[in-house]
């Protein structure tokens, strides 16, 4: 099993001149541990339950680009961005940009979008009144189009490019890893069936984590998919400052029902601001799951 941190919040210590060295600290020793990914949240505000929305919040592509440039190893990726934030092909554009700096390492985290708060504060597209569902299949076909250097004219249900060019193209082949985050049963779930290279669900509750898995299973079969070509990824809240310190049996205990259910990478949303001396002592952890077959 592959491990990730999602890095959700950039209160750090010292204020804004801070962040940027605080960033890349997270990001080396997380590295250093053996995580196999970083992801950053594809938001302007930060979100109920982590912080208040006048939270720092750093844009995701350009806090990519910089964690590309002082790690080696990690994928990166968002997760995840909400379809109605940026034009398609500027936001293909901007992942195939993250791929080529990063050596092949990008991740394409992509999800219809919810927040509208967010949306109507800064004049973008309302997600809850913008057939946000029909814009993220447009994109998804987008995607695979320009990532097969197909350059033909593309008209979509709501998009439509006469010359959807892209140079260069994407180190990954055949593309970078199109990652579709949300539990949907009726769409969001098809689209990780018919389009994607993974998933990403929560982890909160195992019962209705297995039941999102077998849905995505019943989506593969009608449409004629390898179920077991797509990754499972999901998301779980830690603090990998108490779990480092701490007994790690129940900790062990969750990632093996997580194993049990399919899971291939399990994804930390880090609750609180880590020590950054804590990723060493959780490599314990770290080993454990690169462990779990």
């Amino acid at each position: 099993m592959k491990v990730g941190l999602q890095i959700n919040r950039f209160d750090f210590p010292g204020g804004e001149n801070k962040i940027g060295e605080h960033l890349r600290l997270i990001a080396q020793a997380a590295e250093d541990s053996g995580f196999d990914s970083l992801w950053v949240m594809d938001h302007f505000f930060q979100l109920p339950g982590i912080g208040v929305y006048t939270d720092p919040m750093l844009e995701a592509y350009t806090a990519l680009g910089y964690l590309a440039g002082v790690t080696t190893k990690v994928k990166l990726g968002t997760m995840v961005t909400g379809v109605i934030y940026r034009e398609p092909a500027v936001l293909i554009n901007a992942v195939t940009t993250l791929d080529v700096v990063s050596g092949g390492r990008a991740y394409f985290g992509i999800g219809a979008g919810w927040n509208d708060q967010e949306a109507k504060a800064l004049g973008l597209l309302d997600p809850l009144s913008s057939k946000r569902f029909i814009r993220l299949e447009d994109t998804l076909k987008l995607a695979l189009k320009m990532w097969s250097a197909d350059f033909s004219p593309f008209k979509g249900e709501i998009y439509d490019l006469p010359e959807p060019y892209l140079s260069p193209q994407p180190v990954s082949r055949p593309h970078p890893p199109i990652l579709i985050g949300g539990g949907g049963e009726e769409k969001t779930l098809r689209f990780v069936a018919q389009y994607a290279d993974a998933c990403n669900l929560f982890a909160r509750d195992m019962e209705q984590l297995k039941h999102k898995l077998e849905v995505l299973k019943d989506h593969c079969v009608k449409l004629g998919r390898n179920y077991d070509e797509i990754e499972k990824t999901c998301l779980a809240g830690i603090d990998i400052s108490s779990a480092a310190n701490s007994k790690p049996d129940t900790l062990k205990a969750k990632l093996d029902e997580l194993k049990s259910l399919g899971v291939e990478h399990v994804i930390y949303a880090n609750s609180k601001d880590a020590d950054v001396s804590s990723f060493d002592k959780f490599s314990t952890i770290v080993e454990y799951i690169h462990d779990l077959h």
